[in-house]
């Protein structure tokens, strides 16, 4: 169930003091080969933490052999020094294990700012630990479980998810971790997420298939519009199968798993009470599609409104026209959880129809535009989402 599920992988998670509960802050995971193949997607915000920095420019040969994420604290905005204690981190790693720390990608969450001698010397000891606790998969799925769980921030649960594909006797599996709750938007990646494969496959067969799988899965989490300097997602293939994928079977394996894990981080969402999901049809590209629906996952007042079961067609329409899309607003269907409250730009059915009490919501808009179509997930903005994010420094 977990990024220990493909052949080939080895995880761990520890506890190392970074996190004041003491809770599991400290990730391992490792490629045993025989393939070492990686991709990766970075953020896309310029601010970008020292980790992404790092691993930016240690994954351009597209190879790893180890990844290693700490929460607890961001090691961002930390100046030199936090790109050395980045450094320093995969040199340990590489110790450990044998291999070059350029083969060693780094990833941190947690707040931004925090990366000092203590959050240096709780990394560094958390890859002691991590190095000796490493496992398989073993039947228990511990070690994939645990590293899971040391990334969690202000998750509520660990996420993993699983993909297989391949005939009898050729068989292959895609696993996958991933965290967050908070600072969910687009930047070519959401958050952190770790999937391991063991297919054997090239460094360029990776990329196209998880550039594919996040352009319709991560890049369309948009829960609160905030996009983190730490998002990092990554996919390290060990070839520990001996089979080599049909490209196009691989990546949509590869989807599945990434669509499941942000389906598990929409859920998550910090005080989210409603998981909404605005779907746009008849658009006349699939980009517009996407800046419609965007349009309104962005929209405060939408999101309050649905809060409050609310089913305020106007703010729907008023957000879609900010846009530069394509279409005639006044020729537009708006449907919430299939009632249609607006039809050509005008009322239809009585509010009074929609239950908006369930936690999944689905906002349908018709354009009328086109054949295009695509969805953006979203959440609600409640009390709980500003009281989490006005103490979570403290």
């Amino acid at each position: 169930m977990s990024v220990t599920a493909a052949a080939g992988f080895r995880a761990a998670g520890v506890a190392a003091g970074l996190k004041s509960s003491g809770a599991l802050d400290v990730a391992l995971i490792v490629n045993d080969g025989p393939l070492s193949a990686a991709a990766g997607v970075f953020t896309a915000n310029r601010a970008k933490a020292n980790p992404v920095l790092w691993s930016e420019q240690a994954l351009a040969g597209g190879s790893a052999r180890a990844v290693i994420l700490n929460s607890g604290g961001a090691n961002c905005f930390t100046g030199a020094f936090g790109f050395q204690t980045t450094h320093q981190t995969a040199e340990r790693v590489a110790e450990r294990l044998g291999i070059g720390a350029i083969e060693v990608q780094v990833c941190s969450t947690g707040l931004i700012g925090v990366g000092d001698e203590t959050f240096r010397a709780g990394v560094l000891a958390g890859v002691e630990r991590c190095a000796d606790a490493l496992r398989h998969d073993g039947g228990d799925d511990a070690g994939g479980l645990r590293a899971a769980e040391a990334i969690m921030t202000t998750d509520s649960v660990a996420k993993q998810a699983l993909a297989t594909g391949g005939g009898a006797g050729a068989s292959w599996t895609v696993g996958g971790m991933a965290k967050g709750a908070g600072m969910l938007a687009p930047g070519l990646a959401t958050m952190l997420v770790v999937l391991t494969t063991d297919v054997v496959a090239e460094a360029d067969v990776l990329d196209r298939a998880l550039r594919a799988a996040t352009r319709v899965t991560f890049d369309r989490l948009d829960s609160d519009g905030c996009m983190s300097t730490n998002d990092t997602v990554l996919l390290l293939a060990s070839g520990a199968s001996g089979v080599e994928a049909d490209e196009a079977e691989l990546t949509a394996a590869v989807t599945a798993v990434c669509d499941d894990l942000a389906d598990q981080l929409q859920r998550d969402a910090e005080g989210a009470s409603h998981d909404i999901t605005i779907e746009v049809r008849r658009a006349a590209s699939e980009d517009d599609a996407v800046v419609v629906a965007r349009s309104v996952a962005r929209s405060n007042l939408f999101k309050a409104a649905v809060f409050g079961n609310d089913p305020n067609w106007g703010r729907v329409l008023a957000a879609i026209g900010t846009t530069d899309a394509s279409f005639d607003p006044y020729a537009v269907d708006v449907a919430f959880n299939g009632v249609r409250v607006c039809h050509a730009g005008e009322p239809d059915r009585p509010r009074e129809e929609v239950d908006l009490t369930p936690r999944a919501t689905h906002i349908l808009i018709d354009l009328f535009a086109g054949e295009a179509a695509a969805s953006i997930r979203t959440n609600d903005l409640t009390h709980d989402y500003v009281h989490e994010n006005s103490a979570y420094a403290s």
